[in-house]
């Protein structure tokens, strides 16, 4: 045998096969490959070896004295890069995060936070989706995502930790579009908590709406209300300087309060749940928590 010989794994899969059923037919079931192939793949191990590996008798085939010893390194060999292989897999599956949130928790609030956690693991990637709750909620609950914020209405699904998020009605600091016939309004596409909310009470005081402005940007919507295009519902922490906020006094009703919740699989990795707490501590300091962590499923 040539020192510098390399073995093949497919020939050595299949030279296991003969022996473990005893004739080249069975193997060839069992490797997925026809019989001429399994021989053809045995005589070209055993043309690198230089030696005879299999007593074929008949139908039958038994390992020869070299062949039982060849045996056992493939079993080995065979064993080693199965292993190898399942390693890699789960590591990579492991090291892979996917976490949805809320587009206004993807700019400022948790930038520091995902940084600061990307910086300490530099194995794991972390796989950031934003946009809105509904689509976030349906991608965690089609196992689309690890872990998952979203605003919900409160009680609804209960997770890891929860936060009030209080909303209020705004309106641009030099307008009056209540005034307006219909009522104009700057709201998220249909699936948004805050425009359902928004169509629910003006229909229920009788009001004429209209949709003004309709976008997916956070930053759109507040902008457009700034400028004067219409009334929002949007979490109270949003209003700048810009806004105004409308109290009860022109009619419109409070809001109960929405809830952030992360939401977590029945089955994490270690750093899932590092970044898991990560993300309560980051949301504790800017919320006031209405429910702990609960236990880690």
């Amino acid at each position: 045998m040539n020192l510098s010989t390399t073995l093949d794994p497919v020939l050595l899969r299949s030279f296991v096969a003969v022996v473990d059923t005893g004739s080249f037919t069975r193997a060839a079931d069992s490797t997925h490959l026809t019989q001429s192939t399994v021989s053809q793949q045995v005589r070209k191990l055993e043309s690198q070896l230089g030696c005879e590996l299999l007593h074929r008798k008949g139908r039958y085939a038994t390992a020869t004295l070299e062949g039982e010893r060849v045996l056992s390194y493939a079993r080995r060999i065979l064993h080693l890069m199965n292993e190898a292989v399942a390693q890699t897999s789960l590591s990579a599956e492991q090291q892979k995060i996917r976490l949805g949130v809320p587009e206004d928790f993807a700019t400022h609030a948790f930038m520091p936070t995902l940084s600061a956690f990307a910086g300490e693991y530099p194995g794991t990637r972390l796989e950031v989706r934003s946009g809105l709750c509904s689509d976030i909620w349906r991608g965690f609950q089609q196992g689309d995502l690890d872990l998952a914020l979203v605003k919900q209405r409160q009680g609804s699904a209960p997770g890891l930790a929860s936060w009030p998020e209080p909303l209020c009605w705004i309106d641009s600091l030099q307008g009056n579009s209540l005034d307006k016939h219909p009522i104009p309004l700057v709201t998220f596409p249909i699936g948004g908590l805050y425009r359902s909310e928004m169509a629910h009470t003006f229909d229920s005081l009788g009001l004429r709406w209209r949709l003004a402005y309709v976008s997916t940007s956070l930053s759109g919507i507040s902008c457009a209300v700034e400028a004067g295009l219409g009334i929002s519902l949007l979490p109270r922490r949003l209003v700048t300087e810009r806004h105004r906020i409308l109290d009860e006094t022109r009619g419109l009703p409070p809001v109960p309060a929405l809830e952030l919740t992360l939401h977590a699989q029945d089955k994490l990795s270690a750093h899932s749940r590092i970044l898991a707490e990560r993300l309560i501590a980051a949301c504790n300091n800017t919320f006031e928590p209405v429910r702990a962590a609960q236990k880690w499923p």
